[in-house]
């Protein structure tokens, strides 16, 4: 295993806050990335509170743990102590508007202020660090890597961009000399980051918002591979024009998935290494897609030196991730998933995942757009990969930080898409539309406030079933 013996003593935030640093305010706590910062800091002994604009279920166990959140831009609902800008830090995510009253009475006086992802870049900076990068993917493999690394006894703490099944948390916490964290390539936030090792997954046009158009994406994912340190490693999906080692399903690639069946809906599956072929690994999520997700925490594990026979024991005990193709209801039947696929390469892997696993039986795909400008940039392809399903359901798009945008709605949308057995439908039509399906298999599928449905959904179809 690794003899790296960087680690840092982080009871405390002096390593890079400063001594006088004794609270942490957060604008947009309730962001997946946020969130796990929240977590970390709070577990670590500093004083952490902040503001969401809504209330979830992230934002209730923040709660749970004791940190204060409030749900109003509004600088009176803040404690006193943390308006002492001598004592205070204030992190903040790119995604709150410019107009925010709390962020810039902060700006205003005075207050110390960082971006998430440069905190997140600071505590790597004191470990070794293994980034995963990608427009697609990046959840589920940093999720699996943290578990890879944690049963086998690694001591790593895991920054998730979701909830983990195995923790119920996007935090793993065990100790200071790893950190796995995701490389997020919106606002080039990944660029902050100075991975030992690194992964890119994919590299699909998207946040054309941020980069105008796909090249300058292209051009930030390679600033990107350009930051693994001198002698650190990076791995790259087959295919994709970076060098790097490589890793793909079934073909030529330095890692590579061979001899896969599917056993009880699970894959069991061999693994080619460029030191020889580690058989008989198990995985329990469905799709190519995660098979792939997989391969590559496997990859990089392997190659900072863990064994075998511990990595195939801790990949069978992974569950996966919150809505990333999360069963719901699994009955004889009727089947109902929940995945946060909001790109159309996401909803066309999440199609194929579906059709392997459960071929011949009738889908409906109930899907809310996220973003206007998502949804004006893909229309042509989001309506390819939604046609593709036996039934579809449209939801209105959901807006998160854009004001609209002309002449894009779902409706727009709607009708690029070449399916007969397609509707346009409120939230509140979801579980009768449900209902009113012949479809034995349903997903709901978006980013946006889908997911605070499902609770409600599979409460309905339970009752019903």
């Amino acid at each position: 295993m690794s003899k790296d013996n960087r680690h840092i003593d982080l009871d405390s935030a002096d390593f890079f806050f400063g001594k006088n640093i004794q609270n942490l305010y957060f604008i947009g706590i309730g962001g997946i990335g946020m969130s796990a910062l929240a977590r970390y800091f709070a577990a670590k002994g500093m004083q952490v509170a902040g503001y969401d604009k809504t209330k979830t279920e992230i934002t209730e166990a923040l709660k749970d743990l004791g940190i204060d959140t409030h749900f109003e831009d509004d600088i009176s609902k803040i404690e006193a102590k943390f308006l002492n800008k001598e004592q205070t830090l204030v992190i903040y995510t790119p995604a709150i508007p410019k107009d925010h009253s709390e962020f810039n009475y902060f700006k205003a006086n005075g207050f110390q202020l960082m971006k998430r992802s440069a905190v997140l870049g600071e505590i790597t900076k004191q470990t070794f660090c293994l980034a995963v990068a990608g427009t697609h993917g990046k959840t589920t493999t940093t999720s699996i890597l943290g578990h890879l690394l944690n049963e086998c006894g690694v001591e790593v703490t895991a920054f998730l961009g979701g909830i983990s099944e195995n923790y119920n948390s996007n935090l793993i916490l065990n100790g200071t000399k790893v950190t796995v964290v995701e490389a997020d390539e919106f606002d080039r936030s990944f660029l902050t980051l100075s991975p030992d090792f690194a992964c890119i997954t994919s590299m699909d046009a998207d946040h054309l918002d941020i980069y105008g158009d796909a090249s300058e994406l292209i051009k930030s994912f390679k600033e990107f591979s350009e930051r693994v340190k001198p002698n650190g490693k990076l791995f790259v999906k087959n295919g994709l024009p970076i060098e790097g080692i490589t890793y793909g399903i079934e073909d030529d690639s330095d890692y590579s998935v061979k001899h896969i069946k599917i056993i009880n809906g699970s894959y069991e599956f061999d693994v080619q290494t460029p030191k020889g072929l580690l058989e008989r690994f198990r995985f329990n999520l469905p799709g190519r897609h995660n098979l792939s997700n997989a391969l590559i925490a496997l990859a990089m594990s392997v190659e900072y030196g863990i064994p075998h026979q511990q990595l195939a024991k801790a990949l069978a005990s992974y569950k996966g991730v919150k809505r990333r193709f999360t069963y719901q209801i699994r009955t004889s039947n009727l089947v109902y998933i929940d995945d946060y696929a909001h790109h159309p390469e996401e909803i066309n892997a999440v199609h194929q995942a579906v059709r392997e696993m459960y071929p011949g039986q009738k889908v409906l795909v109930v899907f809310q757009p996220h973003l206007f400008s998502r949804t004006k940039d893909f229309g042509e392809d989001f309506a390819k990969s939604l046609s593709k399903f036996d039934e579809v359901a449209l939801l209105e798009i959901y807006p998160a930080r854009e004001l609209p945008i002309e002449g894009i709605n779902s409706k727009w949308l709607w009708d690029k898409i070449e399916n007969e057995n397609k509707r346009l439908i409120s939230k509140e039509q979801i579980i009768k539309t449900i209902q009113e399906s012949q479809a034995t298999v349903i997903l709901t599928l978006g980013a946006g406030d889908i997911g605070e449905e499902v609770k409600h959904i599979k409460k309905a179809l339970s009752v019903a079933s």
